[in-house]
């Protein structure tokens, strides 16, 4: 297994780790968490940047790596429902949207064809990365001043405004999901008319 591979698998291996400290509320859990997911993140730039500069590009990794992504961010946003922080209907637009683009990769995989992400695919991950973060960080602040360790004017008030900002977050990942699910659709038509 090369470099890449392995940062696609280290990134699967943090997934519980950084669901734990989403769910379990320890002191400065929602920092520990967005720490972890950001390097879990991270892992996802580093590997597809050493696959094309060392032409390391695998089978396993074209597989391997949108599937550790989608696992990724469908964690954080089902622990997000877990406390509360956003509802379903962002992941189950999401969970649909990766099922048709999963459904389709194993049509093409049927006709010998292995098809990857494409920009638009990547443009949706990376809003979704960046929404995760900012929504641990945001919760984060509020925990900061539950443990005393800030004061806050209007905690209320502050929280309120941070909610209606994740939706805002996550709506607009939810409008790119959808944008990159329709192009995947369109690029690789010719797949789904040939299946048997």
């Amino acid at each position: 297994m090369n470099t890449p591979n392995k940062l696609t698998v280290l990134r699967l291996i943090m997934v519980p780790f950084y669901v734990f400290f989403i769910l379990v509320p320890v002191p400065h859990h929602y920092l520990i968490s967005a720490a972890i997911f950001g390097a879990a993140a991270y892992t996802d730039h580093l590997d597809g940047k050493l696959a094309r500069k060392y032409n390391m590009i695998t089978d396993f990794g074209k597989f391997a790596d949108p599937l550790a992504d989608k696992i990724m961010i469908l964690a954080a946003l089902a622990c997000f429902i877990q406390v509360g922080i956003t509802n379903a209907v962002i992941l189950i637009i999401i969970v649909a949207r990766e099922f048709m683009v999963t459904s389709i990769r194993l049509v093409a995989s049927s006709q010998g064809k292995v098809v990857a992400a494409n920009k638009w695919g990547k443009a949706k991950t990376v809003s979704q990365i960046v929404a995760v973060l900012l929504i641990l960080f945001m919760q984060y602040i509020l925990e900061l001043h539950q443990l005393g360790l800030i004061a806050l004017g209007a905690p209320q008030v502050l929280s309120f405004w941070f909610g209606v900002s994740a939706d805002v977050l996550l709506w607009i990942t939810a409008a790119l999901t959808v944008i990159s699910g329709v192009i995947y659709i369109v690029q690789n038509f010719e797949f789904i008319k040939n299946a048997k």
